[in-house]
């Protein structure tokens, strides 16, 4: 995400989307009654508007809309944001219908009333995050998965040929081989700035230790897990070589606070989950920190019942506590919609 321009007392951000993460960020900040406008294409009639035959062409124009729904596309990488037209040429009609259809490279400026939680993510989706690998090997099998601001994400996995044999010493070179190139062509081809390798036992060591490309050696750090392949991705992002290296990595953060709370509700402690328990510590000015998961957030409002969660998260706000999204796709956001997708960290506790 590239910010063109920002004045927050006026409430505009213009910004330029440049990935599939800032998609899904803006799908976060943009919300119905904010003004968006940029430009579009738009099917505009050319000729008589009453004649049946006139040409509907495809113009490019420049339009401002009052935002009523906005979708979120991931596998096409598209984010709709439709509303009602504010501004636009003589053409297109005012009080009309209009969606964008938002890519990697567009321009657009949000206009709205920016939560400090909303316009730190915009800030923090500005910042290129570390790039990290992480490969899951054993004997025939390697898994191979790019840690994302939301999660990860599997790019791919292979299998070699090495027979089932009572002596696990015997090894396939070859796959070695095969599992070595494919991390090094990752590792050039996506600019990896860390790569973790994990297995259980001993097989990332030996691994590791059949690597002659030295430049590849510096970026690799080893990890444990009990599982192989890509049953094993939760547990390994999970594990403190991995938290080290993207500590500031979104998915870390993310992990980091749930396993918090999960730690205070299960000691009864400093912790509030659900909707009835988080708003009555909100409304007491007790919540230090308000997580609330992104699938919640969505639920919500295309049921038309954001208004509880929204003045929960309002209110925290105001008696200054902070907000951190988490997403639904990791499992940090799992665990969290698992106790009703909204929590809070205590400042202190409270007395049922």
């Amino acid at each position: 995400m590239k910010i063109i321009f920002k004045n927050l007392k006026q409430g505009e951000i213009k910004l330029k989307a440049e990935n599939p993460d800032d998609l899904w960020c803006l799908s976060q900040v943009i919300e119905a009654g904010d003004t968006v406008r940029g430009k579009t294409l738009r099917k505009i009639k050319i000729g008589d508007q009453e004649q049946r035959k006139a040409n509907i062409v495809k113009k490019s124009v420049f339009i401002e809309i009052s935002v009523e729904s906005v979708e979120f596309h991931e596998y096409s990488a598209v984010l709709r944001v439709s509303g009602v037209v504010k501004e636009g040429p003589e053409d297109v009609s005012k009080g009309s219908h209009h969606t964008f259809n938002v890519e990697p490279g567009t321009v657009l400026t949000i206009i709205k009333e920016w939560r400090p939680f909303q316009a730190e993510k915009v800030e923090e989706c500005c910042f290129e995050p570390r790039k990290v690998l992480i490969c899951i090997i054993d004997r025939d099998n390697a898994c191979y998965a790019l840690i994302k601001r939301k999660g990860f994400e599997i790019l791919s996995e292979i299998r070699g040929n090495v027979e089932k044999k009572a002596d696990l010493n015997i090894k396939s070179s070859d796959f070695y081989k095969e599992a070595a190139a494919k991390l090094r062509d990752y590792s050039e081809r996506l600019g990896i700035d860390n790569i973790v390798v994990a297995s259980p036992a001993f097989w990332k060591e030996d691994f590791v230790n059949s690597i002659k490309d030295q430049e590849l050696l510096k970026k690799i750090t080893l990890a444990s897990c009990s599982a192989s392949g890509k049953e094993a991705l939760n547990e390994v992002i999970k594990r403190p070589e991995l938290m080290h290296l993207i500590a500031e990595q979104r998915v870390a953060k993310e992990l980091e606070c749930v396993e918090l709370l999960l730690e205070e509700i299960a000691k009864s402690g400093l912790a509030a989950y659900g909707e009835d328990e988080t708003e009555n510590a909100a409304s007491l000015g007790a919540i230090d920190k308000l997580l609330v998961t992104d699938g919640l957030i969505m639920k919500k409002r295309q049921e038309n019942s954001f208004g509880r969660i929204e003045g929960i998260m309002e209110t925290t706000e105001n008696t200054g506590g902070s907000i951190t999204v988490i997403s639904s796709e990791n499992e940090a956001g799992k665990k969290l919609d698992g106790l009703g997708g909204i929590g809070a960290i205590l400042r202190y506790k409270l007395v049922y």
